[in-house]
Order: structure tokens, then C-alpha cells, then sequence
């Protein structure tokens, strides 16, 4: 079996998995949060049971999407890809997993959880508010980064 394949659909089903949380996360589940009438803090409590249940999943998704990209880069030696224009899908899938690797592992548990938490003691609607304009920039970047990676692995060169 081929290795490199394996690899292939790990990394696809991984980014199904991440990407597809967000998309949930940004499209129902913080519209939700924020539509309701309640306090703040009983509103963030919903929110942070539900991304409890997801993170890990997110951070196991990340970790195997890098995990299997990079066996791809070197197994396929697409080392050179990263000096042309060409393959910009390639710089932007590294970013996207750059970004959300970051924020899942470093930033939401040490900064932004104490930061809407500070807010939200004060009845502060803005980390609703901050976190759905987020996370809606973040699915935005991530949808472009997927069609333009799958377009481009068959060919389709989009240059900026």
C-alpha cells in the first residue's frame, strides 16, 4: 500500500474534520450563543461546552494535517513549490495550519480565554462579537485556501 495515499486521505479527512468545525462553530453555533436572551456569562458557558467537546478534535485534526502534509512535501520532494508564485495554495495551506495550530494550542487556552472571560464578568457582549468576526475571517481564509489547493493539486495554477 501506497504510503504517500495513506497520507493523502489522512490529511483530507483531517481538514473535512477541522475546517468543518469551524464552519459549525462559525455558522450555527455562535449565531445561537448570541441570539439568545441571557446573560453573558450564561451565553459564553453554552459556547465553551460545546468548543470543550470540540478542541481536542480540532487539535488532533491539526496535528495530522501537518503530520501527513509534511510526509507529502518530502515524499513527493515538493520542496521547490515554495519558491513559485504558482503554487501560492501551498503558502496559504501552510499558513491556515499555521494560524489555527497556533490558536488551538497556544493562544485561546493562555490569552483569549482570559481575555472573554475578563469581558464577560463585566456583561460585555464584545468577545461575542470579536470571536463570531474571527472565526468568520478564519472560515473565509480557510474555504479559499481549500478550493485553491484543490484546484491547484489538479492543475489549475491560480496566480494572484
Amino acid at each position: 500500500m501506497d504510503g504517500a495515499a495513506i497520507a493523502r486521505a489522512i490529511h483530507v479527512a483531517a481538514v473535512v474534520v477541522w475546517i468543518g468545525g469551524v464552519a459549525m462553530a462559525t455558522t450555527v453555533i455562535l449565531p445561537l450563543v448570541r441570539s439568545r436572551e441571557q446573560p453573558i456569562g450564561k451565553r459564553l458557558a453554552l459556547f465553551e461546552s460545546v468548543e470543550r467537546r470540540f478542541v481536542w478534535q480540532a487539535r488532533i485534526a491539526t496535528i495530522l494535517v501537518g503530520l501527513s502534509g509534511f510526509y507529502m512535501v518530502d515524499h513527493y520532494d515538493l520542496w521547490s513549490r515554495f519558491y513559485s508564485i504558482e503554487f501560492w495554495w501551498m503558502h496559504a495551506m501552510v499558513g491556515v495550519w499555521l494560524i489555527f495550530t497556533i490558536l488551538l494550542f497556544i493562544a485561546e487556552p493562555l490569552i483569549v480565554h482570559r481575555w472573554v472571560h475578563a469581558h464577560a464578568i463585566a456583561g460585555n457582549e464584545i468577545p461575542l462579537s470579536v470571536l463570531q468576526w474571527a472565526h468568520w475571517a478564519l472560515l473565509l481564509v480557510s474555504l479559499i485556501t481549500v478550493l485553491a489547493a484543490v484546484a491547484g493539486s489538479h492543475g489549475m495554477y491560480l496566480v494572484p
